[in-house]
């Protein structure tokens, strides 16, 4: 099918390219840099939702398929276009639009990167606190698109608790407006929450109203060492059942403290770790001593808390950079998977233990780290690099550990998203009459199918 229709849209001549490099650029994201295979026919830069509803209508009208795309910073496969057609990349809607200090919100485009809305509302005295660790290098609408969460997940929610208005177009080029300003609506269906996480599969976002928070007056944090990962485990999850008030509270593993001090050449000990920060007003001490006090209870070799300073930043920039310090571990070593499991805080400690079996029982290597305060962790099995067997027992582990969160009553995404690389688990998270809901209310915003086709639902 040829896509000079295109040129008949609200697109310029140098929005629309063709070129082998570009498609090229355009097949795949973090998640699946070694394919390469499924390629757009053509690529696309909206910079106004004239251009993307323009886009979209076009492409219905002709049902040609349309895969958005923005930083690929996707780990589960979402900016690839396995059916061809037109990659949307987003990345030129990236202003911010407006500002309101006075009632906490910032109005911003998909493509914006989700540090640079930190920057400015710095200089109001605000921040935005579900910026996943990913927020230098990831854009608004990729986080909305997966319902993106982070470090301070633990205090401040995911992105979905700081969404407030979203403006959308449908996949026949309406552009639709759902949520509010206001501080709460009731006003019909919550269509808000129901594009957030939806992974690009029932409109494109265009612009987004957000909800800012006040700067903590005191900031404190650190890193306390454990004998190993059971007590590690335990702890965070008594921390966060005794209630401490905590921001963060990240497990670090040794092994993928080892990997973190090989990558930055860091100095820190191999030994299982949690990195943690407290926010507040007033009265952090005591918060912290509280902290402490459960401590007391576990087998700990090393606490040091103390006041935001440049020790603290350099915690937090090896737990930003972990999954790049697993990557280029070892030459002879593959990354498998990404996990992304999430399981009630009280079955913490079960799924750490049950890693460390299975890594144990297989002799494999699988790092652990993660957003412990919320239940979860990221897990990587390494494979060795050409070998077929080893690879197919990584990922046996790999589906073990996913049904196991399953059964635990957790999920086998707790941020990253379905994409294509956790379809086949969605049935056996919900019901069948679920999923089939699922579907349907995927063929009632998307008749033609054409919105980032072969995502989320496993095929039937």
């Amino acid at each position: 099918m040829g896509f000079d229709f295109l040129y008949d849209t609200t697109l310029e001549d140098d929005q629309i390219s063709t070129h082998r490099q570009s498609r090229e650029d355009h097949s795949s994201d973090w998640g699946t840099l070694d394919g390469g295979e499924s390629l757009p026919d053509v690529v696309v830069w909206p910079e106004s939702v004239e251009d993307v509803s323009s886009v979209l209508a076009a492409a219905n009208e002709r049902s040609v398929p349309v895969t958005p795309y923005a930083a690929g910073t996707s780990l589960e496969g979402h900016a690839v276009p396995v059916e061809g057609g037109i990659s949307l990349n987003m990345t030129k809607m990236d202003r911010i639009l407006d500002i309101r200090p006075e009632d906490f919100q910032i109005d911003v485009q998909p493509g914006l990167l989700g540090s640079e809305i930190d920057e400015l509302a710095g200089d109001h005295g605000l921040f935005f606190p579900p910026l996943p660790s990913s927020g230098k290098i990831s854009t608004i609408g990729g986080m909305i698109a997966n319902d993106a969460s982070g470090m301070q997940t633990v205090k401040y929610g995911e992105i979905h608790d700081w969404v407030l208005r979203l403006e959308a177009v449908l996949a026949d080029g309406t552009v639709i407006e759902t949520g509010s300003t206001a501080a709460k609506t009731s006003a019909g269906y919550n269509l808000m929450d129901l594009l957030v996480g939806s992974e690009g599969t029932l409109a494109v976002v265009t612009e987004a109203t957000l909800e800012l928070a006040g700067l903590p007056e005191q900031i404190w944090g650190g890193r306390v060492v454990f004998e190993n990962r059971t007590e590690a485990s335990a702890a965070i999850s008594d921390a966060v059942q005794w209630g401490v008030d905590v921001a963060k509270i990240e497990l670090i593993d040794e092994l993928s403290a080892a990997m973190a001090n090989r990558y930055l050449d860091a100095d820190m000990p191999v030994a299982p770790m949690a990195f943690v920060e407290f926010h507040k007003n007033h009265n952090i001490e005591d918060e912290v001593a509280f902290f402490r006090s459960i401590l007391d209870e576990y087998d700990v070799s090393e606490v040091e808390i103390t006041e935001s300073g440049e020790e603290m930043d350099e915690l937090w920039e090896v737990r930003e950079e972990m999954a790049s310090a697993l990557k280029h571990y070892d030459p002879d070593l593959e990354m498998l998977t990404s996990g992304d499991v999430t399981v009630p805080i009280s079955k913490y400690a079960d799924l750490i233990d049950y890693i460390s079996e299975l890594e144990t029982e297989h002799d494999l290597e699988i790092p652990s780290f993660g957003h412990a305060g919320d239940g979860n962790i990221h897990y990587t099995v390494m494979v060795r690099e050409g070998d077929e067997e080893h690879r197919e027992l990584g990922e046996r582990v790999d589906e073990q550990i996913v049904r196991h969160a399953i059964e635990l009553g957790g999920t086998s995404t707790g941020e990253h998203g379905v994409g294509m690389g956790k379809q086949k688990y969605l049935p056996e998270e919900y019901t069948d009459g679920t999923v089939d809901l699922m579907r349907r209310i995927k063929t009632a915003f998307d008749p033609n199918g054409i919105l980032n086709p072969g995502k989320i639902f496993p095929s039937e």
